[in-house]
């Protein structure tokens, strides 16, 4: 009888574990990445579905930035996209086959630097992810722009936007300001049009079809914003040409994220530490559970079934006796 039982335990243990590994591989969200290589957009807000690449239990911005690079570098992460453990954690050291080293490299959560902490800060369904490598190693002037949306279905028509940088003021205290006469781009050719005092800029959208909108900013280093703009309900256009150096965006209905009002920066990886296939100390543990997995069912109905047979077994031996 206790052979039985003990038989029966290690069976529902065994299939516990299962269910807690199958629960850990359901870990998904879809989220939109950005990456810009050395001052040209490589990736444009591309949607991509996100799993835990790393087996830390959570999904974090490393792991976007790791299944990025596999979908879409040629070679894969294990050609374009590199980290480090370092003293602040683990370390971007490669960003789409560039190695700057530690402190080449910058990354957004929602265009907005203060809910960053680290590269295991944990992203969820609709989050945008926007990366870039440095293009001055010298003073380190790269400004991170961006547009007051990232993507999103609309109606053929004029659209507003309203463009951003972030900077420091006179006492390095991080702030947005405004992009005045930067010169919007759609699938890579200018439009004429540039942003008024205040960053805002409208112009018009009339072919249906997924369209990439930037922009041209003379006299600063400035990593280029995105726009992509799903557009229907408009005429039907030549077959268009493929922006340069980006990405064909994804068509797929986003979900935006609220736009952040509080003032953002860049920041290099001595501060932002990250984490990729290793074991930062910083990991998120928050995972994003998809529901629960059909094994806890077939747990919990395996050990009901072994205990009726355990009560009929002894209700027998009893009998018996």
């Amino acid at each position: 009888m206790k052979r039985l039982l003990a038989v029966l335990l290690v069976a529902i243990m065994a299939l516990a574990l299962c269910a807690v590994s199958a629960s850990a591989d359901e870990l998904s969200a879809d989220v939109y990445v950005t990456i810009c290589d050395e001052g040209k957009l490589a990736v444009t807000a591309q949607k991509i579905t996100v799993t835990d690449t790393d087996s830390d239990g959570a999904l974090t911005i490393s792991d976007a930035l790791y299944t990025a690079h596999e979908k879409f570098y040629e070679g894969g992460a294990a050609e374009g996209y590199a980290t480090e453990n370092t003293q602040y954690g683990l370390s971007l050291t490669k960003l789409w086959g560039v190695a700057n080293g530690m402190s080449g490299y910058v990354y957004y959560l929602n265009n907005d630097f203060s809910a960053v902490s680290n590269l295991t800060t944990q992203v969820d369904d609709g989050d945008y992810v926007a990366a870039y490598s440095f293009v001055d190693l010298d003073t380190w002037s790269d400004k991170y722009s961006y547009f007051d949306r990232f993507t999103e279905d609309i109606t053929a028509g004029d659209v507003t936007l309203t463009l951003k940088k972030a900077d420091f003021d006179e006492n390095w205290t991080p702030i947005t300001v405004p992009i005045e006469g930067a010169m919007i781009t759609v699938d890579g050719a200018a439009t004429g049009i540039k942003t008024d005092e205040n960053g805002v800029v409208t112009f018009p959208l009339s072919a249906n079809g997924t369209h990439l909108v930037s922009a041209d900013i003379e006299g600063q280093t400035v990593v280029p914003p995105v726009y992509v703009a799903n557009v229907s309900g408009g005429i039907d256009p030549v077959p268009p040409t493929a922006p340069q150096s980006a990405t064909v965006p994804s068509s797929e209905k986003p979900s935006q994220p609220a736009e952040k009002t509080d003032d953002k920066k860049a920041t290099d990886d001595s501060s932002t530490p990250d984490s990729s296939n290793t074991d930062s100390s910083g990991a998120n543990t928050n995972a994003v559970q998809t529901g629960p997995s059909a094994y806890v069912y077939i747990v919990s109905l395996i050990a009901i079934a072994a205990l009726a047979v355990f009560v009929s077994a002894k209700k027998r031996d009893e009998d018996q006796t």
